[in-house]
């Protein structure tokens, strides 16, 4: 008998390893693909609270580092040593955080993609002359793969960071919803008397949460309702006092961080997503996927995947104009059907984890990008 072939190991450069868009996808996908790969897991904050989410049949380990402060150059030296170590056959670095890691395999040593996701609140309306000149230099002048989850995140690789368009690729996020959790929300006894908004977003200053709290506020004035805010952050005690000094803390739920926020997603009537800079939510899409209707800022490729027929439930990213768009929409609650059958229609048809899984197993197996 043949032996059987070695698997791939691959090298994860986070900045940090807690929930968040990429380590939400990631998660999604070695858990996919479960002993498929060998996954090395390096945090640059040594934060893997993201890790108690991936099946017991994935093949992971964690690398603690020792990291400096200074700029992009500052741990080159002593990453490249860790990838002389580990001897990855592949290295991913995912978002700004880890862009030090671009540095540290160069001159190269072996194939390196790079994964772009968003931006922090540094980022959230304008890009930083000295990141992009960074990026341009560590990632064009190498000639480094670089993937994208958006339309918007193409435009600034090749218009702004300049790359050239052979050296980007575009992989949207794709979800898939249990059809478990389906049968749970169309079995679920909706309470016609009080709407539940919700929203799943890690509690950090570009999420916006405090425009929701204060843009629920004005709907609790004018009926009963209750918020659910799933996810935990920096920006949690900030935003109880907020919810507070409103008047509707016993009307705001914090579940906090959970492994299984579908649980709580499909009791939502409403999705709200109230973000300064997004490019393509996952938490959006599952709530898509799950036939619930959304109301969310127009930033990065928000109004591409919402439905045409729930174009009015999009605001400009201020709080006013999230206000008035999530009271509007409340008014035109008739409409939520069509708006949740389209969403859904939308999430299933272009951005099915099917899919998304198929393009980056051909990444992760060295054959694209």
């Amino acid at each position: 008998m043949p032996p059987s072939p070695r698997r791939r190991v691959l090298l994860h450069a986070f900045s940090t390893f807690q929930l968040g868009g990429s380590q939400a996808r990631f998660v999604q996908l070695a858990n996919a693909f479960g002993p498929q790969y060998h996954h090395v897991i390096a945090a640059m904050d040594n934060r893997f609270d993201a890790s108690e989410r991936l099946g017991a049949h994935v093949s992971w380990e964690k690398l603690t580092l020792h990291v400096q402060r200074g700029g992009a150059l500052a741990n080159r030296s002593p990453f490249r040593q860790v990838i002389k170590e580990v001897r990855p056959d592949m290295l991913l670095s995912y978002n700004w955080g880890a862009i030090e890691w671009a540095a540290a395999n160069w001159p190269k040593q072996l194939h390196h993609v790079h994964v772009e996701d968003g931006f922090g609140p540094q980022e959230a309306t304008r890009q930083l002359p000295r990141r992009v000149w960074t990026r341009r230099v560590l990632l064009g002048w190498t000639g480094t793969p670089v993937v994208v989850i958006s339309h918007t995140l193409n435009h600034i690789a090749t218009q702004v960071w300049r790359l050239p368009a052979r050296q980007v690729k575009l992989i949207p996020n794709g979800v898939g919803i249990p059809e478990l959790y389906i049968e749970k929300r169309l079995l679920a006894q909706s309470n016609q008397g009080l709407l539940t908004i919700g929203t799943v977003a890690g509690l950090r200053p570009e999420k916006n949460i405090a425009r929701l709290i204060k843009a629920f506020a004005a709907v609790r004035s004018h009926q009963p309702a209750r918020l659910i805010v799933v996810g935990d952050g920096p920006e949690l005690q900030v935003l109880q006092q907020l919810a507070t000094s409103l008047g509707v803390a016993d009307d705001v739920e914090f579940a906090g961080y959970l492994a299984d926020p579908l649980a709580r997603l499909i009791e939502f009537d409403l999705f709200a997503l109230s973000s300064d800079t997004e490019q393509l939510p996952i938490a959006m899409l599952e709530a898509m996927a799950s036939g619930i209707p959304v109301v969310a800022t127009r930033v990065g490729d928000v109004a591409h995947i919402m439905p045409l027929v729930a174009q009015s439930a999009l605001a400009v990213p201020d709080d006013a104009s999230f206000e008035a768009t999530l009271l509007a929409a409340i008014q035109n609650r008739n409409a939520w059907p069509i708006w949740a059958q389209e969403g859904q229609r939308t999430a299933q048809s272009q951005y099915a984890l099917a899919n998304m899984q198929a393009q980056w197993q051909t990444l992760f197996d060295g054959y694209a990008a």
